[in-house]
């Protein structure tokens, strides 16, 4: 083993060991949430996750940033065969190790290399044309103000980087072949290079040291860029690469209309009503707060939905209150949750423990005005990709505004005295509710 080989597992070790402590650190945040059971009927939760998460069915609603996106999630899973590879080369030393896998009469490592070549072709292309909507065309949805700063910077970057290692891979490649056919030592002929062989005439006339140097660095930087990609997922937007796939299996499986009650208030209720009924001893630890403040107050799916948001803005584009000029975004308000919960955990890791930081989600960063917005139509939660339920959170905020802080808007409070006076939305005595009908004979 060379010097090489030892720097490579170094690197490995402390790239997948830097990964699991801030993987560790977003798995302590999600289950700062509340409890919730999303342990039922797991044979449909795996026929969802199937059609959701892998087959990408949401996605197809818009078939042109779906069909951009196949290629370059189709090509991620694939071509980290070929990066399993280049894992086995740098720890072992050897050169194209799954070459073994060519068959007498069926060069199957050829056919392998060639399809991850056009893969990688589509991703490239893909990235690209993701760039070009995003900074030329200008597609409103990522467009938009809440993106600006960071979030498009994200975007940005990966895209970028994305088409970077592909075009390290493609040289590399290039160079791989042209070395092959030099018959440099340690360069066996294997491989099928449809793509990268355009590029080999550019090296033509380069000295053999150049092109192994070439060869080394476009794999070192593959290798680095791997790695470094893999802990930027947990800064980015893109940590929905992992979390998709729990994220929709954990969705709620209940009709979208239906709204949770709050068991405690209906064990006040049914205490009311039923002098026989008694209430539970209650439990441990502070009181239930009557909806959500903070992002203590959420359930630990909602948290999870939160780091799962890929900012792809479908939900604000189908939400009616934000198309008519309100302030209301729903993939604003996953942002929010999200950059709560990241000033929550670095709390925590500074002071060992949460200590009260004068900020709560609700009015730091969501505003009362955003939450009114809302028609409760379920736009938001039908359209993302990823199953990400937005409204649940509107809806916990706003019983904290109506149970603990009585702020609700003056025309909801109207309805609500008229409900309870009047049995009915309107100004209007039960005995006048008639009166239209006796004008009209």
């Amino acid at each position: 083993m060379g010097i090489p080989n030892i720097i490579f597992i170094l690197l490995l070790i402390a790239g997948v060991a830097l990964f699991f402590i801030n993987a560790k650190k977003i798995r302590r945040n999600i289950l700062l949430g509340r409890d919730i059971d999303r342990s039922d009927r797991p044979a449909e939760r795996w026929k969802i996750m199937t059609l959701v998460a892998l087959g990408q069915k949401k996605m197809f609603a818009r078939p042109i940033p779906a069909l951009l996106h196949l290629f370059v999630y189709v090509g991620f899973i694939l071509i980290n065969i070929e990066v399993l590879e280049m894992f086995i080369d740098g720890a072992f030393g050897t050169h194209r190790y799954l070459s073994l896998l060519n068959f007498e009469g069926f060069h199957f490592y050829n056919f392998l290399i060639g399809f991850f070549e056009v893969l990688a072709f589509f991703v490239t292309l893909g990235c690209a044309l993701f760039l070009v909507r995003r900074n030329i065309i200008h597609v409103k949805r990522l467009a938009m103000k809440e993106l600006n700063g960071w979030p498009r910077t994200d975007a940005n970057l990966i895209l970028i980087s994305e088409i970077l290692l592909m075009s390290a891979l493609f040289l590399m490649n290039a160079a791989d072949q042209t070395l092959q056919h030099m018959g440099s030592e340690h360069y066996i002929l294997a491989g099928s290079f449809p793509i990268s062989k355009y590029l080999a005439p550019i090296l033509s006339g380069i000295s053999e040291h150049s092109l192994i140097m070439i060869d080394r660095t476009c794999w070192w930087f593959h290798i680095a860029g791997i790695l470094g990609f893999l802990n930027y997922l947990v800064i980015s937007k893109h940590l929905h690469i992992l979390l998709a796939f729990p994220n929709v299996f954990f969705s709620n499986l209940y009709p979208k209309g239906k709204f949770t009650n709050l068991e405690s208030v209906t064990n006040e209720v049914k205490a009311m009503l039923d002098p026989n009924f008694t209430p539970p001893a209650p439990t441990e630890g502070a009181p239930q707060r009557f909806g959500a403040k903070d992002v203590f107050d959420l359930t630990w799916k909602q948290l999870m939905d939160s780091y799962s948001c890929t900012e792809c803005g479908r939900c604000t584009s189908a939400c009616p209150a934000n198309q008519t000029g309100k302030l209301l975004s729903p993939r604003k308000i996953m942002m929010d949750t999200r950059d709560r919960l990241e000033e929550v955990g670095k709390n925590i890791d500074k002071n060992g423990k949460f200590t009260d930081d004068g900020k709560t989600l609700f009015r730091n960063y969501i505003s009362a005005e955003e939450l009114w917005a809302c028609t409760t139509c379920n736009a938001c939660v039908q359209e993302c990709p990823v199953n990400i339920d937005p409204l649940s959170i509107i809806v916990d905020v706003r019983r904290f505004l109506v149970m603990e802080q009585s702020a609700a808007p003056q025309s909801l409070n109207m309805m609500s005295t008229n409900i309870e006076n009047n049995g009915a939305p309107w100004q209007y005595s039960p005995a006048d509710r008639l009166n239209w009908a006796k004008e009209s004979q």
